[in-house]
């Protein structure tokens, strides 16, 4: 498993329609959007690099609203807790 979190901007009152639009994507697996220095915050996951190359260059960079990307690519994990876990904030 391949996993890579893409880092995005998008023009200007975009923001809602991109993360749908890339959440709708195979390989997608999560869309948040952030306070900082970029708008959203993509995670992927997919089994091989080239469906990441593929995912990245064909599907992502083509979305209409999106302006700059970059990609960290994840080499290790280094916790077992569930991805929810880390992103909660404790609102159930």
């Amino acid at each position: 498993m391949v996993t890579a979190i893409v880092l995005l901007d998008t023009e200007r009152g975009k923001v809602n329609e991109v993360a749908d639009t890339l959440a709708a994507l195979d390989g997608i697996s999560e869309v948040h959007s952030v306070a900082g220095r970029v708008d959203l915050v993509a995670m992927l996951r997919v089994a091989k690099n080239e469906e990441l190359a593929d995912l990245v260059t064909d599907q992502i960079r083509q979305v209409e609203g999106i302006t700059d990307t970059e990609t960290l690519i994840g080499f290790r994990v280094h916790s077992s807790h569930d991805l929810e876990n880390m992103f909660s904030i404790g609102m159930d």
